[in-house]
Formats: C-alpha cells, structure tokens, sequence
C-alpha cells in the first residue's frame, strides 16, 4: 500500500508507558510496525525482558540505524529488523505489535491484524485510533518536554 508515514522517534517515557500498558514480559513477541532507530525494540528486550522483539522499517536508512543501534545494544540474539513493508509481513507471532503511524494505515492495518492476530494479542498504538475497534484501555503520558502523548490499548478479541 503506498502510504507515507514521517519519521518520528517515539519519546523514550511513551515507549516505556506503551510496553507498559500492553503488560509487556518474558512470554511476549513484540513487533513494531515502521521501527524507526529500533528504539521500542531495544528498551522491549532489555527492560521488560520479552522473549523476541521484531521491527519493521521499510526506509533503507532508518532500517541501518536500527540494525547498528540493536548491535551496539548487544541484543541481536534477540532482536529482528526486516527492511520491508509492514503490509508484507507476517505477524501472526505476535502478542504484542506497537505502532506509531497514522489513523488512515491504522486503519488499512485492521483487516490484517483480524487475520493474522490471535485473540488476546495486545495492539499499541501512539497518538492514533484504529477506527472500528474499541481501545481497551486509553493512557495520556508526558513525554520529558512536557507534551502529552496519548497511548491507546487494544486487545484482539475484545476491540468490539
């Protein structure tokens, strides 16, 4: 699909509060859709100690940069970037994806997280609804500047 979605890095303190609504631990795979620097990859494996984290990033550059911030993480064990589109990958591993995109790819995304998701995964989107669905839970979050990010909680099986 030939959406464009900007780069911007998610605050560290809304990465932190989306892995922790989402309940984020040691039986978990974390994807993230369009992973930028790797950022919500890392602080997954290293912080809430999930089992495997996977990101997507599909710009060439930003994919790099998270390939090289994982590696000086020393977390590649652990840790998958695939440089593609997230449209084309499956993610039917997951029990947590988090995302940072824009309601209308949010909202192409649905159809493929009904699919490809089993109930009870947990979906974490920054600032954007997936329209449709229910959030489970709603946080708003301050990042270091001050600014107020919302964070929205979606469970597979109980966004209706």
């Amino acid at each position: 699909m030939p959406y464009h979605v900007p780069y911007v890095p998610t605050p560290i303190p809304v990465v932190r509060a989306m892995l922790k609504i989402a309940e984020a631990g040691s039986d978990d795979i974390v994807y993230d859709l369009g992973c930028g620097d790797g950022r919500i990859l890392i602080i997954a494996v290293k912080e809430f100690n999930v089992k495997k984290a996977v990101g997507v990033e599909k710009d060439e550059e930003r994919y790099r940069e998270a390939l090289d911030n994982i590696r000086k993480n020393g977390i590649a064990d652990r840790v998958v970037v695939v440089n593609d589109d997230f449209f084309n990958v499956d993610i039917s591993e997951a029990s947590i994806v988090t995302l940072f995109l824009l309601t209308i790819v949010n909202e192409a995304l649905r159809p493929k997280f009904e699919r490809e998701l089993r109930d009870g995964a947990r979906i974490v989107s920054h600032e954007f609804r997936i329209p449709g669905w229910t959030p489970y839970k709603v946080v708003d979050v301050r990042d270091d500047n001050g600014l107020t990010h919302t964070v929205y909680l979606y469970v597979k099986g109980k966004h209706r």
